[in-house]
């Protein structure tokens, strides 16, 4: 179960910022935290350095287009479900879009209750498509946050332990800084030394390896 601390983020790339605005307090009272970019280029930025449950990228946008965008960030290992936004609706299109990278597409203009069930829908895949993520030659259970080592041996994590390791695993090649982990992890939390903290509780409990530290850049998935 997520901690109740963390709400599912969302980065929501659109130009029209009537509509962005809109989608905005349509998330929002859904209980998602919304992050918005109005062109390509800040999308990518957001998307390569941020952390999110689901991106949400219209096709037709300023300064990169949205299937370039999406193309870049998976060429980045960025893994994050994909809804695409388009008001190019023909076959081609749509084949165009799932090709590019994402893992949905939805055409302009479209009801809102359809959005929110694509998000449902995308969130629920993620928890069905992988119980394990590796650590080196350990593995993190996702359902009962736990660390399963190679001879079978279970660590118990705690909620934030799990969340901060999870965070971490889910982007292998990534470098963390700490204002992003303490944001998606700890929900902003003012201790400048939380990160730190819980990176240290980890280590204790599996290894020094767990976690690298790139000094002066953050945090890296390390191994078991």
């Amino acid at each position: 179960m997520r901690d109740a601390v963390a709400k599912p983020r969302v980065l929501l790339v659109e130009d029209d910022r009537e509509l962005a605005g809109m989608l905005g307090e349509l998330l929002a009272d859904e209980g998602y935290e919304t992050e918005a970019a109005h062109d390509g280029q800040r999308g990518l930025h957001l998307g390569l350095t941020g952390h999110y449950d689901v991106m949400v990228i219209d096709r037709r946008l300023p300064v990169l287009d949205g299937l370039e965008l999406l193309r870049r960030l998976r060429a980045r290992a960025v893994t994050t479900r994909v809804l695409v936004l388009s008001a190019l609706g023909e076959v081609a299109d749509r084949v165009a879009g799932l090709d590019a990278g994402a893992d949905d597409y939805l055409v302009k203009p479209f009801e809102a209750e359809e959005l929110l069930a694509r998000l449902r829908a995308l969130g629920r895949r993620d928890l069905e498509g992988a119980e394990c993520l590796p650590l080196g030659t350990a593995a993190l259970d996702l359902q009962r946050h736990e660390v399963v080592l190679p001879r079978g041996e279970r660590v118990t994590l705690s909620g934030r332990e799990f969340e901060l390791l999870r965070t971490l695993a889910q982007r292998p090649k990534a470098i963390h800084p700490r204002a992003a982990l303490r944001t998606r992890v700890f929900a902003g939390s003012t201790g400048e030394s939380i990160v730190d903290t819980y990176v240290y509780y980890l280590r204790r409990k599996l290894g020094r390896d767990v976690v690298r530290t790139v000094h002066g850049l953050g945090y890296q998935i390390g191994a078991v």
